[in-house]
């Protein structure tokens, strides 16, 4: 029993000088890690934590006053906005990804069989990327402006066409948001897709005019199968940027007309900072949180599906 009891105590005390040892041969590498690991726990866990947690309380500005459990979600859920700005929401994605989510991929391709001048148009199309959201915003609103002295609203006059209500047009609110993402946003995906087709094997091209193959030909069987990973990555980014698109409907509509152009993200900061009521505001962002995180379930399971 003591012969058992001793063989257990040096088990033991092995096992925690080996641990010891272990800290002290890669305490360099830990003196790395640990810092971003404290860094990310208290910028990014610690405010998503603690929203859930203030998400089942009646608030008294950002401050808990008493427990409701899950009255907040309900009241979110039950209001006849919810509703609508969900449909918006997913208007909001089939337009991205008619008007933009094939734009970077074309103008990439594009891009790519240019001899001449390809280093001036990487640049111009990553250009509107390096300005800020708000001012992007802002400028878009100045052309969009719905009289006949509006930029665009001129353009189509020279056309014979009458002025449009942009932003004041429930039926163009969203389209002309989404023009405005597309404009700022489409370069930097560009250029990954760009990348991405330049690191194709120059071998497979040559092969390819050997064996007379047109462009259509490489575009199917060598550009598009070699950027399809990317695409179903980029797809799944879209959807979720998307789903948290706030600068452009807050600058140029502020929801409007009648909550036409309303998006989830919006009517959370409404929520938050208009009628103070922060419970609703996180428990629409956990909602958020929830649709995104089935929505990438779903699309990494057909994804797996379509590659087996």
């Amino acid at each position: 029993m003591d012969r058992t009891a001793s063989s257990g105590g040096r088990r033991r005390r092995a096992r925690g000088s080996g641990f010891v040892r272990y800290w002290i041969k890669e305490w360099s590498s830990w003196l790395l890690v640990v810092p971003s690991v404290l860094f990310f726990l208290f910028f990014s866990w610690e405010p998503l934590l603690r929203g859930i947690y203030l998400s089942f309380f009646e608030t008294r500005g950002f401050e808990p006053v008493r427990f409701i459990g899950l009255q907040n979600y309900v009241d979110v859920v039950s209001h006849s906005v919810f509703w609508q700005i969900l449909r918006n929401t997913f208007v909001y994605v089939f337009w991205s990804l008619v008007l933009g989510f094939f734009v970077p991929i074309a103008v990439a391709i594009l891009v790519n069989e240019m001899r001449w001048l390809q280093s001036f148009f990487r640049v111009s199309a990553y250009f509107p990327s390096m300005v800020p959201g708000i001012a992007a915003a802002m400028l878009w609103m100045f052309l969009f402006e719905p009289s006949e002295h509006g930029l665009v609203n001129m353009a189509l006059g020279l056309l014979g066409i009458a002025p449009l209500g942009w932003l004041q047009d429930s039926s163009l609110t969203i389209v002309t948001i989404v023009l405005t993402m597309t404009w700022r946003g489409f370069g930097a995906i560009m250029l990954l897709f760009l990348a991405n087709l330049q690191s194709i094997n120059n071998e497979l091209y040559e092969a390819a005019a050997i064996d007379g193959a047109s462009i259509r030909h490489k575009l199917a069987h060598i550009m598009l199968p070699h950027i399809s990973p990317l695409i179903g990555l980029t797809l799944i980014l879209q959807i979720s940027g998307v789903f948290q698109i706030f600068n452009e409907p807050l600058v140029l509509t502020e929801g409007g007309p009648n909550n036409a152009s309303m998006t989830l993200q919006l009517q959370s900061y409404f929520y938050a900072f208009r009628y103070f009521e922060a419970g609703r505001s996180v428990a629409l962002g956990v909602i958020t949180f929830l649709i995104l995180m089935v929505i990438t379930l779903v699309f990494f399971r057909l994804q797996k599906k379509v590659s087996d």
